[in-house]
């Protein structure tokens, strides 16, 4: 990394911290591939999105990625065109779309491809001084793949939020089945309510909630939750310590969880729990930025877990959560994949035996605003400005062996 990124950063250890390291000794050792192809470059998909936020994919084998844009509206790709009317269109709904705020996340339902469900997180403004966050469940049309039923709408949980900014906004199903929820601080600067360390508000927390269950309405809280029966914590709490998690993902693999938090003023950090974990971690913040403890909020003594990777400030500002790579580019697979808003910058992480460490792959001209996944474990880069970008690599492209006469090689990628 160039500048100030620093790796490895689970390190630190203060009178007012404790960072806890277990996370890393499950982290498998990184491979010996090949180095990313000199000719890896990102290719153009589709342009003419008004501020788009999150790519996803259905699983439901039609290929399709679905773009999510701020204002409230969600758009299909279908090889390569974008389909001229909108899978949903909720802008009416989506009463604010400035800044932080918008039509900021969705996630198919694993069934989806039987049930037709999904969700959306989405800020709306129901009065004066009053800022929301919305999850809510969505159907597919009962005649048309490429039309949701804007009337199904199933509001599943509403969150109040005290300032504008630091909305989170991704949302995720596990592999366990459940949704997780990225929730914001709250926004303000260093966290004035002190939410993020508050256990009993759900604001700077990852939330788990079984949306199969209709225990508490039209979701139920797993029993795995890690304050469930904690008289002064929020069931619905996965983890907490967190300031902005904008974007986060698991790996499709091996289960892992990434959380991109964007930092205030110095550092910005990736957080990291392995897929064995059961939840409870305090990612730091309010106070700790990074790996750094700043002035304005002392620890209290609590064990902390520390990020896995850092990067300070220079023209970098925020940094945008990505995933771990496993498409079919050789060199490129298993590497986690992150970016900064700010600078365009993209950078390319693996672990080793000491800890984490990344490094830089191209200063490009995107804001970029988010990373997507296909359904083939393709990963795509997303651009404010209004476009969707992909990974590609000419002399990648049969290195799977397929393509040869060699059928040892057809063994070895069917996994024989």
């Amino acid at each position: 990394m160039r500048r100030t990124e620093s790796v490895a950063t689970m390190r630190r250890v203060t009178a007012c911290a404790v960072l806890m390291f277990g996370a890393l000794l499950s982290i498998p050792s990184w491979s010996a591939a090949a180095n990313p192809p000199a000719d890896l470059t990102l290719e153009l998909v589709a342009s003419g999105f008004t501020r788009p936020v999150a790519v996803r994919h259905a699983g439901d084998g039609s290929g399709r990625i679905f773009v999510v844009e701020q204002d409230g509206r969600i758009l299909i790709v279908d090889g390569g065109v974008v389909e001229p009317v909108p899978f949903l269109d909720i802008r009416a709904r989506v009463d604010s779309t400035g800044n932080e705020q918008g039509l900021l996340g969705l996630a198919f339902h694993p069934q989806y491809g039987s049930n037709g469900l999904f969700f959306v997180n989405y800020t709306r403004d129901p009065g004066p001084g009053l800022d929301r966050t919305r999850i809510s469940r969505f159907e597919v049309s009962g005649g048309d793949p490429n039309q949701a039923d804007p009337a199904s709408e199933a509001v599943v949980i509403e969150i109040e939020q005290e300032f504008t900014n630091h909305n989170g906004g991704d949302i995720h199903f596990g592999p366990d089945g459940y949704l997780y929820i990225g929730m914001g601080d709250g926004g303000g600067g260093g966290d004035p309510n002190n939410r993020a360390q508050d256990l009993g508000s759900l604001l700077g927390k990852m939330l788990r909630i079984d949306i199969d269950s209709g225990a508490l309405g039209n979701y139920g809280i797993p029993p795995g939750n890690p304050f469930v029966g904690d008289a002064t914590a929020a069931d619905e709490i996965w983890a907490y310590g967190l300031r902005n998690p904008w974007r986060f993902s698991f790996d499709r693999f091996s289960g892992d969880l990434f959380i991109g938090d964007v930092g205030q003023s110095e550092w910005e950090e990736i957080d990291f729990q392995p897929a064995a974990g059961v939840g409870g971690e305090n990612y730091g913040w309010s106070c700790m930025e990074g790996d750094a403890f700043p002035d304005f909020n002392p620890c209290d003594g609590s064990p902390l877990t520390g990020p896995i990777l850092t990067y300070g400030h220079d023209i970098e500002c925020s940094v945008t959560g990505g995933f771990r790579y496993r498409g079919v580019i050789g060199g490129l697979q298993e590497r986690y994949v992150f970016a900064d808003f700010c600078s365009g910058r993209i950078w390319f992480a693996a672990p080793s035996a000491t800890g984490w460490s990344a490094t830089e792959w191209a200063d490009t001209t995107l804001n970029i605003s988010s990373f997507g996944e296909d359904e083939n474990g393709e990963l795509y880069v997303i651009d404010l400005g209004g476009s969707v970008h992909s990974f590609v690599s000419p002399t990648s492209v049969f290195s799977d062996g397929f393509e040869s006469a060699d059928a040892s090689q057809w063994s070895v990628a069917a996994g024989n």
